[in-house]
Order: C-alpha cells, then sequence, then structure tokens
C-alpha cells in the first residue's frame, strides 16, 4: 500500500461540491434509525443525502423516519446483504463522499465534518473510520492489520474463550491506538469512502452476504494503493446488533460463512488447501459453540 500524504496542521475548511451521499443499510429497525438520522444533522455542515436502503420487510420505520429527515428509501424486495445494499445506495449519486453506516450509529456532533476534513489531508486516502464507542464509552477495535493465517485462525478459535491469546493480542495490536493513523481495514458500521477509490475496487463484493465485506473492502483497497486511515478525533457511538439481538444466531451462521470465504478468497491455489481446511475446521468448531451458547431459539441462555 502507497504511503497517503501526511496530515495537515489545520483543518480543512468545507468546499465548492463537497457533497456527502449518507447511504444507511436497514433491516426492520427500531427507534435507533430515527436517532441516527437526528444525530446525522449535528455531524455536518456539509450538504448530505441520506439514503436508507432497506432490506426488511416492514417498511413502517423506514418510511416514517424517511418523511421526516427527507431520506431517499430504497428497497429491492428482499434482503440483499450489507454490503450489496450499501453499493445500491450509493451507485445513483455523484457525491464525491459516500457515508456506509448502520441505523445504530449515533453521531456525535462534528463528527462527519471531521472525517472529511482528514479525508482532504491524505490525497490517497480510499477509507476513513472514526473512532466507534460503545454505549458505556469504551472504544470498540475499529480498526485492525489484516489478519494472517495464524492470526486469524487462532483468534477465531480462541478469541471468545481466551480473550488474551496471542492471537487475538497481535490481530488487534494497533486497535487500541488513538492515533490518525492507516490500517488494514476498518469498520463498516461507520464508513467514510472517497468514491473515486469506492469505484475504482467495485464496491463491496456481494458474496458476504454480512460481515467480512468491510475486512475484503480494505484489503482491495490497499492493494490499489489507497489507504484506509483511522481518525479518532471523529466519534460515534455504536449501539450494536439491534436488527439481530434478539435471534442471533443467524448471525453467527453468516459471520462464519463470510470468513470461510475470505480465507478461500485469500488462499485460493491448490497448495494452499490444507490452510483453507484447517480455517474451515477452526470456523466450525467456533460456530458450534456460539451457536450452542445462544440455545436453539437464538436467545441467550
Amino acid at each position: 500500500m502507497s504511503t497517503p500524504s501526511g496530515p495537515a496542521d489545520q483543518p480543512s475548511t468545507p468546499r465548492d461540491g463537497d457533497a456527502i451521499r449518507v447511504v444507511c443499510v436497514a433491516y426492520n429497525p427500531g427507534p435507533e434509525l430515527a436517532e441516527f438520522a437526528a444525530s446525522l444533522r449535528t455531524a455536518t455542515t456539509r450538504p448530505v443525502t441520506l439514503v436508507l436502503a432497506d432490506n426488511g420487510d416492514d417498511p413502517t420505520v423506514v418510511d416514517d423516519v424517511a418523511s421526516r429527515a427527507g431520506a431517499v428509501v430504497l428497497r429491492a424486495g428482499r434482503n440483499l446483504g450489507y454490503g450489496a445494499a450499501a453499493n445500491r445506495g450509493a451507485q445513483d449519486g455523484d457525491e464525491p463522499w459516500v457515508v456506509v453506516a448502520n441505523t445504530d450509529i449515533v453521531w456525535h456532533p462534528g463528527s462527519l465534518d471531521t472525517l472529511v476534513d482528514a479525508a482532504h489531508r491524505y490525497p490517497r486516502g480510499g477509507s476513513f473510520g472514526p473512532a466507534v464507542l460503545n454505549t458505556d464509552g469504551t472504544r470498540y477495535p475499529s480498526a485492525r492489520a489484516l489478519p494472517s493465517f495464524t492470526s486469524g485462525v487462532g483468534h477465531a478459535v480462541l478469541g471468545r474463550v481466551w480473550p488474551d491469546n496471542p492471537w487475538t493480542r497481535a490481530y488487534r495490536s494497533d486497535a487500541a491506538s488513538q492515533d490518525e493513523r492507516p490500517a488494514g481495514w476498518l469498520s463498516g458500521s461507520c464508513l467514510l469512502l472517497r468514491r473515486e477509490a469506492f469505484e475504482e475496487v467495485g464496491g463491496f463484493d456481494e458474496g458476504y452476504f454480512m460481515f467480512f465485506e468491510d475486512v475484503d473492502l480494505g484489503e482491495r483497497l490497499g492493494r490499489r494503493g489507497w489507504a484506509n486511515v483511522h481518525v479518532p478525533s471523529a466519534a460515534v457511538t455504536h449501539v450494536g446488533g439491534t436488527s439481530w439481538r434478539e435471534r442471533p444466531a443467524p448471525m453467527i451462521r453468516a459471520h462464519h460463512r463470510s470468513a470461510a470465504r475470505y480465507v478461500a478468497r485469500h488462499y485460493p491455489h491448490a497448495y494452499q488447501w490444507p490452510l483453507r481446511a484447517a480455517a474451515r475446521l477452526g470456523l466450525r468448531v467456533r460456530e458450534a459453540w456460539e451457536t450452542r451458547a445462544v440455545g436453539p431459539e437464538g436467545t441467550d441462555r
């Protein structure tokens, strides 16, 4: 990955044509979507087009928020998955900046302006991610190194039962940094994208239904010489999992399918079959453990 230009001493000011297309991917959301839209109004002074890419089957909340926020609603009539819905929401616009975000993000005042200011300081920055805070104020590790085979498998198998294992520590080694810096990949829960870079790599890989589409995007951007820049001076709060908290088992399965896809695409050659087989075995072990933990009805026991 090429090294992006370093940050300037002073933030930029809004520029002509500095419009932002904010794509929020929704699936039968609750009241958090209204909070997302309300907080977005305080996040930037730049012109914003809010697009609600609705993957759900109940339009009530999405239509209500759209009518009050002046948002555009896109519906495909089925659940496209996160990356595919985000691509569809981004493709009809020509704004130079595209935000992809979950419904359960709360923007801190000025946070989106801070992200765009940073983007102007990094002309080879393709994606920019804020500090993602949990509801208790702690920081989620939203900027990480790309997983190596050993760190990825070790983290996948042992991360829940032995959180301080050496492979998880290596995978998250840079996550606690509060410096503005390039990272291997940034959390797709809230991501500012330079449209030029996003379109150059073809957007999200729609083969990932949910999860790992952000890891894959960060890797592909890096291969084309674009940086993924963590901007901790911008902050959002992520409520987390509101659309599937009551029935997490399907999302657990989706997460592990996506992880297996990422490994298969990262190690595609015949001689790498043992690596793929070892990864599949490790992922199956973790998926079985996690689905058993939430019980047959998909709720925590």
